[in-house]
This record gives C-alpha cells, sequence and structure tokens, in this order.
C-alpha cells in the first residue's frame, strides 16, 4: 500500500510538472505606451496577450511590460534569447547589433503602398527572414513582423522639402544605423545619429533641425511643437520584429503553439489596422496638418530622391555586409517589385 501511494503520488508529480513545462508565462517586453488604442505596438501584445490566454485556457499566459519597464528595445532582444522574458518587438535598429542584415530592409523608396508591405512580409521574403533570424540568433523563434505606424516621413524647422536641393544643409536625426545616415546623406542632408530619448530636446534647442519616422510617431511625440514642416517622403518602412524564446516555445504542446501563431496573426493585423486608422485622423495626418506646413511629393519628386539614395544604399549593403545579406537583398527587391504591381484591383 506504501509503495502505491508514494508511486501515485510520484506520479501526480510528474504530470503537474509535465502540464507546467507545458504552458507558462510569456513575459513580453517593448518599449512603447501601453494603451492598445494610441499605439500599433501595443494593440499588437494586447490582441496576441489575449488570445493566447483564452486559446489554451490559461495554460499560458501573456504578461505585457511597456515603455521599457524591463530594458531598452536592445536588451529586450538579449533577454529573450537568454530566456529572462520570452517575448518581444524589436525595431530594426535595436535588431541590428545582433543581425546586421536587418539593414536590407532600409532599401529607401522601395515600396508603392501600404498594401505591397504586407504582401512582401507575409509571404516568401518574410519566411527565409524570419528563418535567417532564426539561424543567426539561435535561440528565437519568429513569429511576425508587425506595423511600427507605416512610412517613414521627414520633419524639419527650416523650409518646406519637396525637392532634393530642398534638403541641402538640413541636418536630420538618424538612428544609428549606418544605412539610415547614408540615406540622409545621399538626399543632400546632414545625417546626425541621436538616441530616441533625445531627439525632443535636440530639436527643441536646434541641435538638429529635424527627424524621420512614421506620421503616428510624430503625432505621439508631439514634434510638432518644435517642428514647422512635414514631407511625406514615404522613404522607409522598417516592421517590427516579433520574436519568442526557443526552449520556451518548444516546450509547449503543439496546440498551444498553434494558438500561439494564430494570436500572433491577429497581433500583426491589429498593428496595421491601427496604424492606418491612426494615420488617417486627427491623432495623425489630419491633426498635424493643422499644426505643421505638409508637403506630398509627387511621383517625378520621388524617383529623383529614389534615384539618389538607392544606389548609396546598394553600395552600403554590398560593401559592409556579407553575402548572404545580398542574396537576402536581391530577394527583398523581387519581391518588392511582385508586390508593387499586384494592385488590389487585379
Amino acid at each position: 500500500m506504501k509503495l502505491l501511494t508514494t508511486g501515485l503520488a510520484l506520479a501526480a508529480t510528474m504530470t503537474a510538472t509535465a502540464a507546467l513545462a507545458g504552458g507558462g508565462v510569456i513575459k513580453f517586453g517593448h518599449d512603447n505606451k501601453t494603451d492598445p488604442f494610441e499605439n500599433p505596438a501595443h494593440a499588437c501584445t494586447a490582441v496576441f496577450s489575449n488570445l493566447v490566454d483564452s486559446g489554451t485556457n490559461g495554460s499560458v499566459k501573456v504578461e505585457v511590460f511597456g515603455s521599457n519597464q524591463l530594458g531598452s528595445a536592445a536588451e529586450h532582444v538579449q533577454q529573450v534569447k537568454d530566456g529572462v522574458i520570452q517575448a518581444t518587438l524589436t525595431s530594426t535598429g535595436a535588431l541590428a547589433s545582433y543581425y546586421p542584415r536587418i539593414d536590407v530592409l532600409n532599401l529607401p523608396f522601395a515600396f508603392a503602398g501600404n498594401e505591397a508591405t504586407y504582401k512582401v512580409f507575409d509571404g516568401p521574403f518574410g519566411k527565409a527572414l524570419a528563418a535567417d533570424i532564426e539561424e543567426a540568433l539561435g535561440d528565437v523563434v519568429v513569429l511576425g513582423f508587425p506595423d511600427t505606424g507605416g512610412f517613414f516621413a521627414v520633419t524639419n524647422s527650416q523650409r518646406p522639402i519637396a525637392n532634393l536641393e530642398d534638403f541641402e544643409g538640413i541636418r536630420i536625426r538618424t538612428m544609428t544605423l549606418p544605412s539610415h545616415q547614408k540615406i540622409i546623406q545621399a538626399l543632400g542632408a546632414e545625417a546626425y545619429p541621436l538616441s530616441w530619448g533625445e531627439v525632443y530636446s535636440g530639436l527643441q534647442t536646434g541641435v538638429i533641425d529635424g527627424q524621420m519616422n512614421p506620421v503616428p510617431i510624430i503625432s505621439f511625440a508631439n514634434f510638432a511643437e518644435v517642428q514647422g514642416y512635414l514631407t511625406l517622403t514615404n522613404h522607409l518602412f522598417s516592421p517590427y520584429t516579433f520574436m519568442i524564446n526557443k526552449p520556451f516555445y518548444d516546450g509547449l504542446d503543439d496546440d498551444q503553439r498553434a494558438t500561439l501563431h494564430a494570436a500572433a496573426e491577429n497581433c500583426v493585423t491589429a498593428s496595421r489596422g491601427l496604424s492606418r486608422i491612426i494615420e488617417s485622423s486627427d491623432r495623425g495626418l489630419a491633426g498635424l496638418m493643422d499644426a505643421m506646413e505638409v508637403t506630398a511629393l509627387t511621383d517625378a519628386q520621388r524617383a529623383a530622391m529614389a534615384g539618389a539614395t538607392q544606389p548609396a544604399f546598394e553600395k552600403h549593403v554590398n560593401e559592409n555586409l556579407d553575402a548572404k545579406a545580398v542574396e537576402l537583398l536581391t530577394m527583398f527587391k523581387k519581391e518588392v517589385s511582385a508586390a508593387n504591381a499586384d494592385t488590389y484591383l487585379d
């Protein structure tokens, strides 16, 4: 009887341990505001959290930590690799120090519109990029590429920008990515790398004249208070990379992993939908038009800027990145071209 009791107790303990190994808590860190109605990143995490919690009957729970509560965006990547946290959305800038090939996404003036970006990152190129990130980092699984807010626009305090010559002498803040600096320099402006936390004060004091970001970020950061001009260049599209710790992911059962993938797809969709809503609302472009002089480029003006920047960017990739990056860039250009040509009415 004692042996039977001991055996039953041991079996129960092993069952409980196995159940715990097949579930757990996903600590999800990101560096944005924790409001799902104001920020595409948090909209993504809120949808993911809800669908994972409900879809696994609570066996997997998601705890979201926004606003850099657990560290910087770059630190989040290392934390996911180490299993300190289980998931993050990371920008191209934060990921670049771990995965330099992410820079191929910064091909300037590539996309004709938002729909083309969806086709590229949900299609063969997105799958190839995810697989390469997983191989390079080793301890992560990539679940998708959510929207950071849309295409980049340029703001400045000096004058309207519509043509290449208008950039001359304007000091524009960039991320620390060399490709961003090459692009700004090819446009004829001065590139000034600066950390995100210093951008507003830099604009306010005149250390920098301008910056580039998606319209929702320009609005949320209150740049209209210190910038008079906005140009809808649409020159860059830089999605988040949604990654999760691989040992945690491997410890889930098939049903739980299927739920995670479905939740991630909805997370990406939510980030895109909210980005488009914000862009067109008084929290986005409509509101900025009341506070800033807004310039939309003609096709000819964009073509001139593309002609100045794309060769400089491709030279940077060929000279500073490896053969695999060049291969990815070739595939990226092919998929972008096909997506641009595949219009909705076709």
